[in-house]
């Protein structure tokens, strides 16, 4: 069975920047969206480019060994870079939606919504990873995922192991509470968020923003709350100050882990 009362700690989450973070658990790591190119401007599949405005903490060599990526999706600069591709080539498996899986060819396999992949930990045991539905966008539009794509987010369970939860781009609650009701309580929670608005679908939000974010953490139970793209990229109109403001609004700012 999977205990949600082993600590936080026992899971150790390290932020890069933007959407990148290092998961280290049940003695694998997991590496998120990885992009790690400078800043600059970067094409977007529709309107005007990206603009990166910060550069990641680390190179891809500092990483050392990463067992998988988790990867969202791929057709953003913002959650999948230049240098970041170029890291997949290197990783034994990279998790992500099936239309991804199928573009990159490689060690990526897709996941859909509720299929989940085993894999064998060091000790012997497994890490279940389960794909969890995702929307990037506004609900209740038809051709959202036509327009902003698939996406994905993850589960991590084991034996013996807090529930993890990985949102991906996502901005339904919906989902979130569907995700709850399966998974029930959740231990350690990476949220992406930072309200990004294009001039797709009117501007409205393609991610959580803060107040979601908190919303999202009630939700799930979350003992701990990791927010990440959050920061460096211009088209983030709420920032980690944000975040804090809206966690401390809501009475979560305790759950918070911002370094």
């Amino acid at each position: 069975m999977t205990s949600v009362g082993t600590p936080s700690e026992q899971v150790p989450v390290r932020v890069f920047g933007g959407p990148t973070a290092l998961i280290e658990y049940g003695g694998l790591r997991f590496l998120t969206d990885p992009t790690f190119d400078p800043p600059g401007d970067y094409p977007a599949p529709t309107g005007p480019p990206l603009t990166k405005t910060a550069p990641s903490s680390v190179t891809p060599a500092d990483l050392g060994t990463v067992d998988a990526v988790l990867l969202s999706h791929d057709q953003h600069a913002d959650n999948l870079d230049h240098s970041g591709r170029d890291l997949l080539a290197d990783v034994p498996l990279t998790l992500t939606t099936p239309s991804a899986a199928g573009r990159l060819g490689g060690s990526a396999q897709g996941l859909a919504p509720w299929e989940s992949v085993e894999l064998r930990r060091p000790d012997g045991g497994t890490v279940t990873v389960t794909g969890a539905p995702a929307l990037h966008g506004p609900e209740g539009v038809a051709d959202v995922v036509a327009i902003a794509g698939e996406v994905v987010g993850f589960v991590l369970t084991g034996d013996g192991l807090p529930t993890v939860y990985v949102s991906g781009d996502n901005a339904s609650l919906t989902l979130v509470k569907e995700i709850a009701r399966r998974f029930g309580q959740v231990d350690t929670a990476v949220l992406f968020a930072g309200a990004p608005r294009r001039p797709v679908f009117d501007g409205a939000l393609l991610v959580l923003d803060s107040a979601q974010a908190a919303e999202a953490a009630t939700i799930l139970g979350a003992r701990r709350v990791v927010p990440v793209h959050c920061d460096s990229w211009a088209h983030f109109t709420e920032s980690r100050a944000d975040i804090v403001a809206a966690f401390t609004a809501a009475g979560l700012a305790d759950r918070l882990q911002l370094d």
